[in-house]
């Protein structure tokens, strides 16, 4: 207990030395807003609800738990194969005995540009911009002038002074995606984007102008592919690039189509595989769609330098998501080509 409030006070206390970076998630696919912007409504359906939990270092210290929650929904343009998908991004950070805690409230628009009709091409263009809140609880911290002779004492006084333990900012973020259709029911797609595009300040510190949250820069991709009549391979892969941090995470997912053993008309798909992310966990992960519902679950197994203190553990996540076509579309719409994304 004592080494996880000394390690969370030391970082609150250096945060005007560093750049900020951001958190992620094992089912990174689950959450595309937070891939790219211009993911947004690349999926088969006009309407997806996304919801996502994850607990991370429970056996390091007081666990991490990033919860994240988002909807879309997309509408065609006019008579074109244009299409439009409005969405809005949640997510709540919280971290440690100090409650270090970030809270994100950020709606998106993206514009899909129909390019190919017989293969469903889309160029997607898309921004993400809102509200983000940072706070901490000072009073949880044990500084190093509280402690006397070995012993802290929360009554000691401190020096240390924070101007202000909560910061409120806004963020701004693009992307650009490109994805096709081929064969009955394959479908990829590629895209980039940049992250804090404004570079918001983020420190606790107000005579502090050093400490901002860096531009991310991201490539994305995803396929999948039918290998047989009732199964097929699903690949996804993000790479990012954040100040002096770099990241990539892929991996495969198989899935095999049980409602044809079953013999329902219902949804019942089973997928199961791997991913892993370079140089810190392998990830294995099960997920369920049913009807229009999708259930997943995750634990990443720690393979950095911090396994001998974590044993190899990493963070469990729980990902549900709920997706469907509206009743309250046009006459003929079934008959337009759609941004979609099989799976």
């Amino acid at each position: 207990m004592l080494l996880s409030k000394i390690f969370f006070a030391t970082m609150v206390l250096v945060t005007s030395q560093l750049f900020a970076q951001d958190f992620s998630f094992s089912q990174f696919y689950e959450k595309p807003l937070l891939r790219n912007p211009a993911l947004a409504g690349v999926f088969d359906g006009d309407i997806r609800v996304s919801g996502i939990f994850r607990n991370q270092w429970q056996s390091v210290t007081i666990p991490y738990q990033t919860n994240g929650a988002s909807i879309e929904t997309k509408f065609s343009i006019g008579n074109a194969d244009d299409y439009l998908t409005l969405g809005l991004q949640m997510t709540n950070d919280v971290a440690g005995d100090i409650k270090l805690k970030r809270t994100q409230l950020l709606p998106v628009i993206n514009f899909h540009k129909s390019l190919n009709q017989d293969y469903d091409s889309y160029l997607s263009m898309a921004f993400m911009a809102g509200n983000v809140s940072s706070q901490f609880d000072a009073s949880k911290l044990q500084l190093d002038d509280q402690f006397v002779n070995g012993s802290f004492n929360a009554n000691n006084p401190t020096m240390q002074v924070f101007d202000r333990t909560s910061v409120n900012y806004w963020d701004l973020s693009a992307g650009l995606s490109y994805s096709m259709s081929f064969g009955e029911s394959a479908s990829f797609y590629v895209g980039a984007s940049m992250f804090h595009v404004n570079q918001p300040k983020v420190g606790f510190y107000t005579n502090n102008e050093s400490t901002t949250l860096s531009n991310k820069f991201t490539i994305n991709t995803g396929l999948t592919t039918p290998t047989g009549e009732n199964n097929r391979l699903v690949f996804f892969a993000d790479y990012y690039s954040q100040a002096k941090n770099q990241q990539a995470i892929g991996g495969i997912l198989y899935g095999i189509d049980l409602a044809e053993y079953y013999d329902s008309d219902d949804k019942l798909t089973l997928y199961f595989g791997g991913f892993y992310r370079w140089k810190d966990a392998f990830i294995p992960i099960v997920k369920l769609d049913l009807y229009k519902f999708s259930l997943g679950m995750s634990y990443d197994v720690n393979t950095s330098q911090l396994k001998t203190a974590s044993q190899s553990q990493g963070g469990f996540e729980l990902a549900v998501s709920y997706h469907s076509k509206l009743n309250i579309r046009y006459a003929g719409a079934e008959k337009l080509r759609c941004v979609k994304f099989v799976f």
